[in-house]
């Protein structure tokens, strides 16, 4: 009987650590082809549901450096996700249009695909299993 209550309590103990261990992997961004200093470069981690919209999963708001931008994101749950980055080179805290509609500040979005209108989480959507991702954004 001391041997199955050990035995128990062992197995009880193991699936509480695993629990607590499980939580999430580390995304890495790197932003390629930053053209300048000025203002600051926003980005913002979604799922399906916040996609497009104010709220993220995960944000950053760092001082633009021309070249390259690695961003870190810890503790990201499996899932599908879209990533999205603007140069907001005048700080006005979001995208500026030409009277066209098109965008005047340099932007990015996971997926690569850059169609004419706003992006879809469907072509945007990238896949994050249970290991450390790295994908890469250029400007």
């Amino acid at each position: 009987m001391k041997k199955l209550l050990f035995t128990i309590t062992v197995l009880a103990m193991t699936v509480t650590m695993n629990a607590q261990g499980n939580d999430g992997v580390t995304l890495t961004v790197i932003i390629e082809n930053v053209l300048n200093n000025e203002g600051h470069v926003l980005s913002a981690l979604h799922n399906e549901q916040t996609f497009m919209k104010a709220d993220r999963i995960k944000t950053s708001h760092d001082k633009a450096e021309a070249g390259e931008l690695i961003l870190t994101f810890e503790h990201i749950l499996p899932g599908d996700y879209a990533f999205s980055v603007l140069h907001d080179a005048n700080d006005n805290q979001r995208m500026d249009f030409e009277n066209n509609g098109m965008p005047k500040e340099d932007y990015a979005m996971s997926g690569n695909s850059m169609q004419m209108g706003p992006p879809t989480f469907s072509d945007a959507k990238f896949s994050i299993a249970n290991e450390d991702m790295e994908i890469k954004l250029r400007f």
